[in-house]
């Protein structure tokens, strides 16, 4: 029986494309501007603004996130702030779990923290429960980004 070459690159061409297409369903990979927080702590509610006086970005690749927040007056004031953390993650349908390793709060680091992620056009909603015993961390956290990058 005689192959055909064309058949053969036909093949190629379609299992290069199963393979990126698998690859670009991932939603979350990207640059994300953090844009609002709302964490719900008891009866209390703090709803903070990131596009007024801070700069949060969180950054996504296949398999690891990374966020940094600082104020935007340069830390000269008592609007100073700096935040860095990261680690990996696992992504099951929209149910996204960070594995934080990384933090300047470092009592934070080797938790995993569990959220639902929804991403709509270029915005990404992150919600779920932070939660850790040995620092009385139970808190539900609500955040709203805008895409930058993909």
């Amino acid at each position: 029986m005689k192959k055909n070459p064309w058949a053969i690159v036909l093949i190629a061409v379609c299992m290069a494309a199963c393979c990126r297409t698998k690859e670009e369903k991932n939603p979350l990979i990207g640059t994300w501007e953090l844009q609002s927080g709302t964490l719900i702590k008891g009866t209390d509610t703090i709803v903070t603004d990131y596009t007024q006086n801070l700069r949060f970005i969180k950054i996504i690749n296949k398999t690891h996130f990374a966020f940094l927040k600082h104020d935007l007056n340069q830390g000269k004031d008592s609007t100073a702030a700096f935040t860095a953390g990261g680690g990996t993650y696992e992504l099951i349908g929209d149910q996204y779990t960070e594995h934080l390793e990384f933090l300047n709060y470092r009592e934070w680091e080797g938790n995993d923290f569990e959220f639902v992620m929804k991403v709509t056009g270029d915005t990404l909603i992150q919600e779920g429960i932070e939660k850790i015993e040995s620092l009385g961390v139970e808190q539900y956290n609500i955040e709203r980004y805008i895409r930058t990058t993909k």
